[in-house]
């Protein structure tokens, strides 16, 4: 469902413009009351999506908690919808964990794996369901199949047979969408999240068709540190392209990014240059000379995260460089060092990695366009209506190319190919957790080696991320253009020097 507008992103945005607004306009005095207000701004007269006003409303105050950075209630006590509001209410709020959680009052308690023959069924003659099943447990009632869900193992041959596409194969979306296995059930069968293996993707928030699921925020945070003043300095990842419509270019985002509070705006693909040179360097210093079997790269968190977590004795193949959006703070900082960087993006998991303590001191907030879009409508900014006096120059189209699986191994293979023609490039990518997990099993049976692995968490990688708001189809073609159009292909290898020294 990513990049439709559904009305689970309708209420998410929602959400967002209602928090972004009291953290620009609320004082001390009114700040509980503006949030114990939302809800009932939110749902009105009466239940549009629900059974009932009261449980929309329950969602909704669910959904603000997130939106403010604080967890869930707990289902067993009465517990005030601003309860630890004190702990919010500063600049320097980061996300507790756990960043995804499951409103269990939203959740429908889908059947986790479950497979029912439809109406569709026409009581053929062949019965073909009947005949491959392994374990009998498909009988013909009144002409019917039938599947005893008793006996039934899940192994789909039925479904796989059935001439009319009679049988449905249910499952939950969110768990479908999860490349870890991190979706579980709790005694009430609604979906919960084992955060031993979560690695904050995103895929089950927008896979989720009851919105049931989403991710803690920061916007409130911002949204009053704008408010005070400062310099606060915004970092985009280059999947901004294409996020807000075809029409606005990155001289108009950056002119409503200023608009909004901002002190000035840098491209993430800086940092995404200064990645792609170490990284080549690193190739041709560690897996060209049999140091290292293979390179994994660590600009992903959540594909680095499953790296650490499942496949710990792969560890010191994990790529040591900054990601893009550390090296792009450090450089910010190095020219201004008393600012506050905020990482604008299209990835919940980077909210994971810039709550680490090592991040904190480089990067203070983290949103996604989703959030961004929220903060643009609480203070009644249209971005198509800015002209803009400057563009953005920070970085080339490799760096730029990030944002799309097979990016990232596209610009540290172009570094190879300048910098060191004579070695050979033996470059894989892996796009969605799933498959990134395939590749790693590959790689640690010694099947995958001499080469650098890239891992992308979302299918399509940066630009379909879970924070993206644009269809892929359309965001990609327009990363495609800005791409091309850099004023240079690939960065100076004395960049990462320069910037970084």
């Amino acid at each position: 469902m990513r990049g439709l507008d559904t009305p689970v992103k309708k209420i998410r945005r929602k959400v967002f413009t209602e928090i972004a607004k009291v953290g620009f306009m609320s004082s001390e005095e009114t700040l509980t009351a503006d949030v114990e207000a939302i809800p009932y701004t939110i749902v009105q007269e009466r239940a549009t999506y629900r059974e009932s006003i009261y449980r929309e409303r329950a969602v909704a105050s669910e959904r603000v908690r997130l939106a403010m950075g604080m967890s869930l209630r707990p289902e067993n006590k009465s517990v005030h919808i601003t309860a630890g509001i004190e702990a919010s209410n500063i600049d320097e709020k980061y996300y507790e964990p756990p960043l995804m959680q499951v409103i269990p009052s939203a959740c429908d308690g889908c059947e986790p794996n479950k497979y029912e023959v439809s109406n569709m069924c026409r009581g053929c003659v062949a019965h073909p369901c009947s005949a491959v099943c392994p374990k009998g447990a498909i009988t013909i009632i009144k002409g019917r199949s039938v599947i005893d869900q008793e006996k039934c193992i899940k192994c789909g041959k039925c479904k796989a047979v059935c001439p009319y596409d009679a049988i449905s194969h249910k499952e939950r979306p969110c768990a479908k969408a999860c490349g870890v296995n991190a979706i579980e059930s709790d005694g009430q069968g609604r979906a919960i999240i084992n955060n031993d293996k979560c690695v904050s993707c995103g895929m089950c928030m927008v896979n989720c068709p009851f919105g049931a699921i989403s991710d803690k925020s920061q916007i409130f945070q911002l949204a009053h540190s704008l408010k005070e003043g400062g310099e606060i300095i915004a970092e985009v990842a280059p999947a901004f392209v294409g996020q807000f419509g075809p029409s606005v270019t990155p001289k108009k985002f950056k002119a409503a990014l200023l608009e909004l509070g901002f002190s000035d705006v840098y491209e993430v693909a800086l940092g995404a240059d200064i990645g792609a040179i170490s990284e080549a360097h690193h190739y041709a210093q560690k897996v060209h000379t049999g140091e290292l079997p293979f390179l994994l790269t660590s600009c992903c968190p959540s594909w680095a995260e499953l790296a650490r977590n499942q496949f710990p004795d792969l560890i010191d193949s994990i790529s040591q460089e900054l990601t893009p959006m550390v090296a792009t703070a450090r450089s910010i900082k190095k020219e201004h060092p008393n600012a506050k960087v905020v990482f604008i993006g299209p990835c919940a998991s980077k909210k994971l990695e810039a709550s680490r303590t090592e991040v904190r001191s480089d990067v203070e907030f983290v949103i996604t366009f989703e959030e961004l879009v929220g903060m643009f409508d609480a203070k009644n900014i249209d971005i198509e209506s800015f002209e803009g006096d400057s563009s953005l120059h920070d970085a080339t189209g490799a760096g730029r190319g990030y944002a799309v699986a097979g990016g990232v191994a596209s610009a540290i293979e172009s570094c190879l190919k300048e910098y060191y023609p004579d070695i050979p490039v033996h470059i894989e990518h892996a796009e969605g957790l799933a498959e990134c997990k395939k590749t790693l099993m590959l790689a640690k049976a010694g099947k995958i080696k001499n080469c650098m692995i890239e891992g992308m968490g979302c299918p399509g990688g940066c630009m379909a991320g879970a924070g993206t708001i644009a269809p892929y189809k359309n965001s990609s073609a327009a990363l495609k253009k800005f791409v091309s159009f850099s004023s240079k292909a690939l960065p100076a290898k004395e960049l990462q020097e320069i910037t970084l020294d």
